[in-house]
């Protein structure tokens, strides 16, 4: 059967990697990314620990700060050089070994069933693995970046995403490090009026007794939400109209198209309780 001409293809994507001192799982996570796409960018934030150098042989384009500037100043530049090799859409993965690169062709199956969508790799698979502090985090993120974007969003935390070449070409995205994250997803619903779905993935974290080592996060929960939180906030009383925003949250909860376990979820259900139910 012949391909459709707007469907999106792994030869359509570019995967962009923001790197910090990944030296433990860089060239791993790269070379699982080139076996799903022949385009891998490397952004390496000013490490000081030979990133670049372990992935010096791989076919793959390494872009380097020569000082730290941030995973949003790593993502900008990132889409710039996707953009100029001609991308369809961008997907990102971090540099820490805790995103799966099989789960490529998961993204961008739901991609072209969500055509112009964000889609989100979403840690809603083995859950128990995230840390406490972490889920009950980054479920309060969810809550406020769904006041930002106007629709729920499940797991607006992840950094594994596919985001089609309109989103990636929005200009002056405001925000550094992990606000550049949130604030793309509510730029692309107010000025493109594109949503999001979540394709669940799994939570990879240093467990007690597990055997894989993952270096300690960059993301502190503390700072970063309070960072995340008081940018969104200050946005939603900028452009007011609360109530109208609460309707439409409530009118739009977050999409989520399991291939694996669920299809797509019907709107109005609840998506943890969904997903829990069909892990029984």
């Amino acid at each position: 059967m012949p391909t459709r001409p707007d469907r999106l293809t792994r030869d359509d994507l570019v995967v962009v990697i923001p790197a910090l001192n990944e030296s433990l799982r860089i060239r791993e996570v790269v070379a699982g990314a080139l076996g799903e796409c022949p385009r891998v960018i490397v952004i390496d934030d000013g490490s000081d620990d030979g990133t670049a150098e372990r992935v010096a042989d791989l076919p793959v384009t390494v872009l380097r700060h020569e000082v730290r500037l941030g995973k949003g100043a790593s993502l900008r530049d990132g889409f710039a050089a996707a953009l100029a090799m001609g991308a369809r859409a961008i997907v990102t993965m971090d540099g820490d070994g805790q995103h799966l690169a099989r789960d490529i062709p998961r993204l961008l199956a739901a991609a072209n069933r969500h055509p112009g969508h964000v889609v989100i790799g979403a840690r809603l698979h083995r859950r128990s693995q995230q840390p406490l502090h972490r889920r009950l985090a980054n479920e309060f993120a969810d809550w406020g970046i769904a006041w930002g974007t106007g629709y729920g969003v499940a797991d607006s935390q992840s950094g594994q995403r596919l985001y089609p070449a309109a989103v990636a070409a929005l200009a002056e995205v405001p925000g550094e490090d992990f606000v550049f994250e949130a604030q793309i997803l509510i730029s692309a619903a107010q000025q493109l009026g594109t949503r999001c779905v979540s394709v669940p993935i799994e939570s990879r974290y240093q467990t007690v007794h597990g055997d894989e080592q993952f270096r300690p996060s960059h993301f502190k929960p503390l700072r970063d939400f309070s960072r995340i939180t008081s940018h969104i906030v200050a946005g939603v009383f900028r452009r007011g109209g609360i109530p109208a925003v609460f309707r439409s949250i409530r009118a739009n909860p977050a999409l989520i198209d399991d291939d694996e376990r669920l299809g797509v979820l019907e709107p109005g259900r609840d998506p943890i309780s969904a997903l829990d139910d069909a892990a029984r």
